[in-house]
């Protein structure tokens, strides 16, 4: 691959996602996989792509990514994380497009809630008998 690219990293829930931007023709490329063989899902792959989209620079870069943690959906939240932040770093003046309306450059903070002691899950209690 070239040398020179622009990176980006993305996290999502415990996932965490390291991308690089390289000047190319729109491939993807997922932990040395073709993102259609990492993805069978069309929802995380058109996720993963919305960064490049929104900018209309999706047969400008290929992308490859390397993802640890999570799931799927965990890494396709951090893989447009990376995307969002490394086209920042190669154009800043892009910055507001993927601000508003749908902000790609913010991480999600939504985490799974811990199980708490007497209940069965995070919330949901035993079933609770009057007599």
């Amino acid at each position: 691959m070239a040398e020179h690219y622009y990176y980006g990293t993305g996290r999502r829930k415990t996932a965490v996602a390291r991308v690089r931007l390289y000047p190319g023709n729109g491939a993807v490329i997922v932990n040395g996989k073709p993102m259609e063989e990492v993805f069978p899902r069309e929802v995380h792959r058109a996720e993963i792509l919305a960064p490049l989209v929104r900018v209309g620079k999706e047969r400008e870069f290929s992308v490859v990514a390397k993802c640890e943690g999570g799931g799927l959906s965990g890494w396709a939240g951090a893989i447009k994380m990376g995307i969002a932040r490394a086209l920042v770093a190669s154009d800043p003046s892009i910055k507001p497009l993927l601000k508003r309306p749908t902000n790609l450059l913010t991480r999600d903070p939504r985490m799974k809630e811990r199980k708490k002691a007497g209940l069965k899950r995070a919330r949901k209690a035993p079933q609770f008998t009057k007599r």
